[in-house]
């Protein structure tokens, strides 16, 4: 039987699918890679993502100092049965948070090691770094920057059967976006990896 032979570009949006658990079918992929897919992603992706998390972690420890100051205050009010009642449920929230924290960070360590066993990552080079300052495809620069280090990277690759996986639609899905991968060969596109995978079974 005919196997397809295939690059599949994703970037940090994938990876922080799977620590959020957005994406279920990102973490399986990862986890049972076809022998026919080969994984590539920019090296800057999982400098972003370790950056991401790193922010999540600061808003989810500041979240969590704002449910103890109510926790103190409803501890004071010795007249309402409400407030009396609620650092009960503030306190299982707060636990919760810090459960979420450390689950996410785990998912996210857990999909970086797998990328490293498995995937190709994509070094930044420095036609890569000028293509993205001379030529604004997406206005987010950190993410025109990572569309141009998979672009430069398909380019080098003319022969192969390419695809690109982003949830992030508002900047990788525009027309201009999908244009820019044709142009390199890449010539399908999937908001999510379900999508991809139905697609990937359709050609074998």
């Amino acid at each position: 039987m005919w196997r397809l032979e295939l690059i599949f570009y994703i970037e940090t949006n994938f990876l922080m699918s799977i620590a959020t658990g957005r994406d279920p079918q990102a973490g399986t992929l990862l986890q049972n890679t076809p022998e026919s897919v080969q994984i590539a992603i920019p090296g800057i992706c999982c400098l972003e993502a370790l950056s991401v998390l790193q922010e999540d972690e600061k808003y989810r420890r500041s979240f969590a100092q704002q449910l103890n100051i109510k926790i103190n205050q409803a501890e004071r009010n010795i007249t309402s049965p409400t407030a009396q009642s609620l650092p009960f449920y503030l306190d299982r929230a707060r636990d919760a948070n810090q459960m979420l924290i450390g689950e996410t960070e785990m998912r996210l360590i857990e999909a970086l090691n797998q990328m490293a066993a498995l995937a190709e990552i994509i070094a930044l080079r420095n036609d890569m770094l000028q293509s993205s300052l001379s030529q604004t495809i997406i206005q987010d620069r950190t993410d025109n920057l990572i569309l141009h280090c998979i672009l430069g990277h398909a380019r080098d690759r003319p022969t192969e059967v390419k695809v690109f996986c982003s949830g992030n639609v508002n900047d990788f899905g525009t027309s201009e976006v999908r244009e820019a991968l044709r142009h390199v060969g890449v010539n399908q596109y999937f908001s999510r990896t379900q999508d991809f995978l139905g697609w990937l079974q359709s050609q074998t």
